[in-house]
This record gives structure tokens, sequence and C-alpha cells, in this order.
């Protein structure tokens, strides 16, 4: 019998198949004790266990490419942890076994994530993923992943890993589905790179059984389990029209009255720019500089390697806009060179641009490299501080842009609500504004982006959030100035046309959603957008905001 269930749907397209669940995880291993006389040669397996796995990741890394490489980079990083190996020497010359030793180890330190203000709860999935990997390979068994079959399938999973995500067989894995993770999660961004279907946050999803069969709907979150005949050729004639409306929309993003809505591609370094290119972004409305810094967490690259990095990308878009945000450390993306070690709350301490006022050495630095990789090329350079929260600090880096001779617009991201309540005054210092959705709707609700049980208030339809964003374009077409959006809200094409209406002048995405909001974007006029957008700040929910603009939408 057809039932429905809904999570979060977080990477559009619709997946019919049956389900295939993640391979189970590593059981914990027995605590035995061994002679003194072994512990040496434990030490010694655990060491060649954690280099091997590191290994694998970057190799996983090396053939996934683009953003996925960087977060498997990030995970190998985690595993080769010296502060983290010495715990588990530490365990086994006290008696533990190589096996017993690294996971007790993981275990101490994945409480200290746990207990970290929640906000480095989306590290835990990877650290976990790492143990894992790491006993697995102690242990002899096989390593915990996606489950080998030679028909397509739609993964059942807690959680998945990057490792696992980042290498995915979109001809085989249909899509999939998670008890776990948010909107914002990196399996929800790695998914929506890859273009297969994801619905994440679905409590029970689990107890699913293997080889029943389910219709997965990324747009929407819902799940139809044992989807009647009926069903399943509604969400395929569904599937095939929207397949045609990508097909037929081409070219620059605008509404079907021909009101221009600039399209562009988020990117974490050179690596993303071919899936850009190709899906026809009209520059890049957020290049995230973090991952070149995440390379080595112990220095800052080098101004050669930053220009080398930052140039590969202008390149590709000859007299396009390439809008760069400036480091944004700290938080879940500590760096030991920079970010403070004992924050009690690293969400709400020194990240982002107050990270980089307290080193202007790396700001200058940076700002240097973005200039000297500009030159001479006919692109459209933009840069933007993260973490913006008034006046005083977008004046600061605008100084220190001047100081740098940077010859760009320089801009604030509005993450944090005060930047949104007062964006007007910070506009007095910028040139444009880029909301960061994600943080801005982890900072409005107190609800951390990586945690599954508040994803609904990191739902970007939430009316509170909406009133922020229209605060913000408000301010800036009253300033004569440009506000873009690239936080994963731009993604959502249904959303992507009620931000139009409430004055948003660009949208930008990870490159399989741009498709998508170009072909949904052109299908209405900006009146009708702009009547979507105030039917959806007039609900009080997330769900009546997304109903009540598919009303206006859709004419009833």
């Amino acid at each position: 019998m057809e039932t429905t269930l809904r999570g979060v749907g977080v990477s559009h397209g619709v997946a019919i198949g049956e389900v295939r669940h993640m391979g189970t995880a590593v059981l914990e291993p027995p605590a035995k004790q061994i002679p003194a006389e072994e512990a040496e040669r434990e030490q010694g397996r655990a060491r060649q266990a954690v280099e091997a796995v590191a290994a694998d990741l970057i190799a996983r890394g090396n053939l996934a490419g683009g953003e996925a490489q960087h977060v498997l980079e990030a995970q190998a990083m985690m595993a080769q942890d010296p502060e983290l190996m010495a715990d588990v020497e530490r365990r086994i010359a006290v008696g533990s076994t190589a096996e017993r030793g690294v996971y007790d180890a993981f275990a101490s330190y994945r409480a200290l994530l746990a207990g970290a203000g929640e906000y480095l709860a989306g590290r835990v999935a990877d650290l976990d993923d790492v143990r894992n990997r790491i006993v697995a390979r102690l242990l002899g068994v096989p390593m915990p992943g996606v489950p080998d079959s030679d028909e397509p399938y739609v993964l059942i999973a807690r959680d998945l890993a990057p490792a696992d995500t980042a290498l995915l067989d979109p001809a085989l894995v249909l899509g999939f589905v998670t008890e776990e993770g948010g909107p914002t999660s990196h399996s929800a961004i790695l998914a929506r790179a890859l273009g297969v279907p994801a619905v994440v946050a679905l409590p029970g999803a689990g107890e699913l059984a293997e080889g029943t069969l389910i219709a997965v709907d990324g747009s929407t979150g819902e799940i139809f389990v044992e989807p009647s005949d009926a069903k399943r050729a509604e969400l395929e004639s569904a599937a095939a029209a929207r397949k045609a409306a990508l097909t037929a929309a081409t070219g620059p993003g605008a509404t079907s009255d021909g009101h221009k809505v600039p399209l562009l591609a988020n990117v974490g370094g050179p690596g993303d720019v071919p899936a850009a290119v190709e899906a026809g972004a009209e520059g890049v409305g957020l290049f995230r500089t973090e991952f070149l810094f995440l390379d080595d967490s112990k220095q800052a690259p080098s101004e050669e390697k930053q220009i080398a990095a930052y140039r590969a990308v202008l390149e590709a878009f000859p007299e396009g806009r390439v809008v760069v945000r400036v480091l944004d450390a700290g938080a879940d993306k500590p760096l030991d060179f920079l970010t403070p070690a004992d924050e009690p709350n690293p969400a709400l301490g020194v990240r982002g641009l107050r990270s980089l006022l307290d080193h202007p050495d790396v700001l200058r630095t940076q700002l240097t490299a973005l200039s000297k990789a500009a030159e001479g090329l006919p692109v459209h350079l933009e840069v933007m501080a993260p973490m913006v929260a008034d006046r005083a600090d977008a004046k600061a880096f605008a100084d220190a842009c001047r100081e740098a001779g940077l010859n760009a617009k320089f801009g604030a991201m509005v993450e944090i609500p005060s930047a949104a309540l007062r964006a007007r005054s910070v506009l007095q210092e910028v040139e444009f504004l880029s909301l960061g959705t994600n943080d801005l709707a982890q900072y409005t609700f107190a609800a951390d982006r990586q945690v599954g049980a508040v994803s609904r208030l990191q739902d970007p339809w939430q009316p509170a959030l909406l009133d922020l964003v229209a605060l913000s374009a408000e301010a800036a077409k009253a300033e004569g100035k440009s506000c873009g959006v690239c936080g994963e809200a731009a993604s959502d094409p249904l959303l992507a046309c009620v931000l139009t209406g409430l004055g948003v002048t660009s949208l930008s995405m990870g490159a399989a959603s741009i498709p998508y909001v170009r072909a949904t974007l052109a299908k209405y006029t900006l009146a009708q957008c702009e009547r979507a957008a105030s039917a959806a700040r007039a609900a009080d929910s997330a769900e009546e905001a997304r109903r009540a603009a598919q009303a206006v939408l859709s004419g009833e």
C-alpha cells in the first residue's frame, strides 16, 4: 500500500528504485589488553592504518575533483591529526590494541566536538567515517560504505560521509535518503554538485526494508513507499516535463517579461569551474577561498600559490563577474595559525572577518594576491568579507582593500541579522551586499546548520528569514547598489522566484541547480514573483510560505 513520508529535499530531481542500505558501521572492537612488549608493534600497525586511510581519502578526492576534493583532503588531515595520533599511541602504550586505541581516542575527540556548542557537530559524521575506515583496516574487514550492486538503486543511510558521497555513481545510485543531516550539510552540497536527487533529515528512513520500491522527490522532500502505477506515472511525467524545460531554457537568467536576474555559480576552486561553465553560469557569485587555506592548517598559503589558484578561476569568466569571499576561517573551519583554540562557542567567536582583522598580514596577502591575479584580465572582480556585523566592520574591510591597492568592487556578506537590520548603514562603506542564507538562518533561529534535529529552522522559506532578505534588498535599492544571494536558498527554483520578487539582484548556487532555476524564472513575470514574495512573507511557517508562493505562481 502506498504511503508518503516527508524529509528535507536538498537536491532536485525524481528517483524511482529499490532500497539498498549503506554498509553497516564498524563494530566496536574488543577491549582486550596486550603485553607491554607488543605495544611498539601495535603502534606501528596504527600508524600504517592511519596513513593508508589518509592516502585513500586523498586518492578519492583526486578522482572526484572540485569541492569534493577539498572536503576529502580535510578528512585526510583529520585522520593524520598529530594530537589524535599521540592519544592513540598513549592508549596502546598502556595496553590497548591498535584498533581499540584508535576507537577510544576518536571517541574522546568526538565528545569534544559534540560538546563545542554543537556548531562542530557537522564534523562528527566525518570523524566517525575516518574512525570506521581505520578500524576496518586494522580488523581486516570490508570498509563501510556504498553497497555493491549491478542494478540501479536508491541508497538509504543514517548519514553519508563525504568520502561516500563524492564517489557515488549516478548511473547506479539513482538517489539517496538519510535519517540525519540538513540542507547545508556536506552531503547535501555534494549531492547537488553531483546532480543526484536527495532527501535528508527523514527519521525512520533506516526502517525501510531492503528491496522496497520507493520514489524520491528531491525537490519536495517527499518519499513515496510502494508507489502506485498512477503515482509513478505522475512523477515520471513531471520529471520529463522538468527535463524538457531545462533543455528549452538557455541564455542569461531572466523572468518571462525580460527582468534580468544574473545566475552565478558557487565554487570552491578551479576544479569546480568546468561544471559552472557547462551549466551556463554568468560568472561566480561565491568563490570560497578557504579551501586553499585548509590544505595546510599550520600556515597560510604563499602569495604565489594564491595568485595561481585565483587566476585559474578568473580566466574562466572573461567579461564575467567573479565575486571572491576572503578567507572565512573559524567555527567548523579552524586553522591553527589563525583560529583561537579555546573558544567556548566558536560559531559566536572570532571567525570570518574578525579573524582577518586580528591577523592583518593574512588579509593583506590575500588581497594583494587577488589584485595581481586579476592584472590584465577583462574580468569584473568583486571581493567581499564574511561575517560583517556592522558599519565599523564594513569600513575596516573597505580600508584594507584600498590599502592593498585592490582594483575591484568590495562588499559585505549579510550572515548576521544585525547586518540585515542595518543594511543601509553598512552600504555607506561598501558597494554591494551578498546574502549568505545558510549562516543567516543559523544566527536568526539559533539553529546549528549541521544538526538535522533543527532542520526545520534552517529552512530558507522561514518568513522571518525572508523578512531579513527583503530588508537587505530594499536598502540596496535605496542606495543604488546590488544585493545578491549566494546561500543555498538560491538553488531552490521556486524560492529563486520569491527572492527575485523580494528585490534580490543576482542568484548564486551550485552549478547543477542553475538550469532548474533558469527554466523556472523564465516561466513567470516579475510581477508574479513579487506577488509570490508578498504571499510567502505573510505566512507563519516555512511550509505555509512555500504553499502560498506556489499557489500564486500556479494561478490558484
